[in-house]
């Protein structure tokens, strides 16, 4: 059972404000509400066009006649902890998409979702995954090729907070399995570059769409460090000939898990119906939709015909550094190695 301190908020005065949690967008379709299922879904910063996509893909898959009643989602955005935290205080929920597996497993652990959610799904409930990539100005004028580049005198970086965001934990442990894997590499040696990366940080945005924005829109730094679709959305659409994409020569497999928050899908009457959703996501369709917004495919066939947009990466796992619980403890957790390491400088 979810904790007694919870106090769960009305949908429809959370669904009619707009104003999930702070700095979220609501997205979905456009049918009447009052003639609709309605679902929504807490996500993370940068699906914010993925979802506006499939969303209605998802309404229009869904047969009225057959299933008794047509169905809206709406989907919240915000960085990936502050996500997670919402739905702890109440955020009515049916499901989450969010940036990292740690987010949802806080969840689960308050009796919200069940505890095996990673196995409910294929590839450990992860419809679409990426990886963490650099982008640049155009003609790349500070000579960015990989993670030592990033740490010259002359280099300012943006990169979102590691405690709200979970695009910046995965790029913080990017950068740090890079330093292990690195020939001599040691956890004393990825502790100097981690610290020295984050003196080229300037301002942390809460979110990895705040970065995206800062680097893109405000002109700040010389290179975002961000998730491959953001990276590709800014040089391909919102930036045309302006950037330039980056390939490290090592980076973290990054693997943004869906569940359904169980006890607010019972309380609602939408278990079915999320549970769809979920499975929607896994299909052709919406697997291509994720492939035009710059998601990896997890499905072969889409995968296979997408490849021209995605570069081959070197890459390494999660599990490599000790899974999501103890790379929380030893990184993010009050006093962890972040906290040792940005405090003194602020």
């Amino acid at each position: 059972m979810p904790s007694p301190s919870l106090r769960p908020l009305s949908r429809r005065a959370f669904l009619g404000s707009g104003l999930a949690c702070a700095g979220a967008a609501v997205i979905g379709s456009s049918h009447p509400a009052h003639a609709a299922t309605a679902l929504l879904n807490l996500s993370y910063d940068p699906t914010r066009e993925l979802y506006h996509e499939i969303n209605p893909a998802f309404s229009s898959h869904w047969n009225p006649g057959r299933n008794g009643g047509s169905v809206v989602v709406r989907t919240s955005n915000g960085g990936s902890g502050a996500q997670a935290r919402a739905v702890l205080e109440g955020a009515p929920a049916d499901i989450v998409s969010l940036g990292l597996a740690r987010d949802i497993d806080m969840l689960a652990l308050k009796g919200l979702i069940a505890p095996d959610w990673q196995k409910r799904l294929p590839h450990n409930s992860t419809p679409f995954n990426s990886t963490i990539v650099f982008l640049v100005r155009k003609g790349n004028p500070k000579a960015i090729h990989d993670w030592p580049d990033l740490v010259r005198d002359t280099v300012k970086v943006v990169t979102p907070n590691p405690k709200t965001s979970g695009g910046a934990r995965w790029n913080y442990l990017a950068a740090w399995g890079w330093a292990l894997h690195r020939q001599g590499g040691t956890e004393a040696n990825a502790r100097q570059y981690l610290d020295a990366l984050f003196r080229h940080v300037p301002v942390l945005d809460t979110g990895a769409r705040g970065a995206t924005t800062s680097f893109v829109q405000r002109g700040m730094g010389d290179v975002l460090i961000a998730w491959e679709n953001e990276t590709l959305l800014a040089a391909r659409d919102l930036g045309p000939d302006q950037f330039d994409i980056v390939v490290p020569s090592l980076s973290i497999l990054a693997e943004p898990p869906v569940a359904l928050v169980d006890h607010n899908a019972r309380t609602h009457g939408t278990t079915a119906v999320a549970q769809r959703y979920l499975e929607f996501l896994y299909t052709p369709e919406a697997q291509t939709i994720a492939t035009k917004h710059y998601f990896r495919p997890t499905d072969a066939a889409v995968a296979g015909a997408g490849t021209h947009l995605f570069p081959a990466v070197k890459t390494f796992d999660i599990a490599s550094l000790g899974g999501w619980a103890d790379v929380q403890k030893k990184h993010f957790a009050p006093g962890g190695i972040f906290d040792q390491m940005y405090a003194p400088h602020g």
